[in-house]
């Protein structure tokens, strides 16, 4: 899953545009810069943040600075508990080439000291795309942490995993009520990338132009696709 490895992955499959959103750290989007550029990927540039009540939160941003910038603000409130690389295995920091430029000695997957509200508040005032990660798992999700979306979150989608069923999804939960809907692959494995996607019509991929295309405004749509790209083996469900 290195960023050369995945932006060469995305052209193959036909994918135009894609973030990679390592958990609270930026630390790989400078060799997903260059590695996205180089296959002819646009790329954007996401962190995904699992708050201090354990719920993922995925920030998606234009400009790599201030995703970096934002990465920085994660990381200083992540908690000083040591990766086990026997259980969680080794946490890389890598160049587009794949040449090894550090390890990460934290957890990454822990929850920050900062609540959801605050999480979201922020990465949107510092120009971030901010979405419900994965809301239908019965884990790190918005969903599973607190019950339900709370009212005026600054929010601007829900993601649903390649399983759900978005219908019944809202109909069980009220409070999804007219928050838009994609579908990501949030692919931890190679063979993960493409299994479902959101289609955007668009004039430019900008953060502010797929924030109108989740609203439906100017013309502007969005389409979650339940669906894996053409050549891709059909997941099993776990």
């Amino acid at each position: 899953m290195s960023p050369g490895a995945v932006a060469a992955a995305l052209a193959r499959r036909g994918v135009t545009v894609a973030a990679l959103s390592d958990h609270n750290s930026g630390g790989n989007l400078a060799a997903w810069a260059e590695a996205a550029a180089t296959a002819g990927v646009k790329p954007l540039y996401g962190l995904e943040v699992r708050t201090a009540e354990e719920a993922d939160v995925l920030t998606v941003f234009d400009e790599l600075g201030a995703a970096l910038d934002f990465g920085q603000w994660v990381y200083d409130a992540l908690p000083d508990v040591p990766c086990d690389e026997r259980v969680f295995g080794v946490q890389v920091q890598v160049d587009a080439q794949e040449n090894v430029l550090g390890f990460e000695p934290r957890l990454l997957i822990s929850g920050i000291d900062h609540e959801l509200e605050v999480v979201c508040q922020t990465a949107r005032e510092r120009g971030a795309l901010v979405i419900g990660a994965h809301v239908d798992r019965t884990v790190d999700s918005i969903l599973s942490q607190l019950g339900w979306l709370p009212e005026g979150l600054a929010i601007d989608a829900v993601e649903v995993t390649r399983f759900a069923d978005e219908e019944a999804l809202c109909a069980e939960h009220p409070s999804l009520a007219g928050v838009p809907v994609v579908r990501f692959s949030d692919a931890h494995l190679m063979a993960d990338i493409g299994y479902q996607q959101t289609e955007f019509w668009v004039a430019e991929p900008t953060v502010t132009e797929l924030r109108l295309a989740l609203r439906g405004e100017g013309g502007r749509s969005a389409r979650p696709v339940r669906r894996a790209l053409a050549g891709l083996r059909e997941p099993e469900e776990t």
